[in-house]
């Protein structure tokens, strides 16, 4: 099988974000430490570090094994299938949450005790 314009399946570069913040956390009043981006389909969920793991588990759930960072200067990408680093294409702007959103995030939802919540 061969891909079109070195296309890397499992990324989608046009695909854009589906918001500043973890889509579930947001949904669901909760919160989160950093945010990963679906490198397939947007999607933005918290890292594994967060409470909830939402980025992982939207990535096994989707069969997209592809997230990247979308903190402000990150770059990476990771693949939970192979657990390793990659090199990626520019994906569709905004590449990151906005400088003036809080880590942790959001603000008034992260409990003064955020630390310890940490996986």
């Amino acid at each position: 099988m061969t891909h079109d314009s070195g296309r890397i399946p499992g990324i989608d570069p046009a695909a854009a974000p589906s918001g500043t913040g973890c889509a579930e956390c947001t949904a669901g009043g909760g919160w989160w430490f950093h945010l990963r981006r679906c490198a397939e389909c947007g999607h933005i969920g918290c890292c594994d570090s967060s409470p909830e793991q939402h980025a992982s588990k939207h990535a096994r759930t989707a069969g997209h094994p592809f997230l990247t960072s979308f903190e402000p200067g990150e770059g990476w990408f990771w693949n939970i299938e192979t657990e390793q680093y990659y090199d990626g294409p520019p994906l569709s702007p905004p590449t990151a949450h906005p400088d003036s959103q809080p880590v942790p995030g959001p603000a008034g939802r992260v409990p003064a005790d955020w630390q310890r919540q940490l996986n």
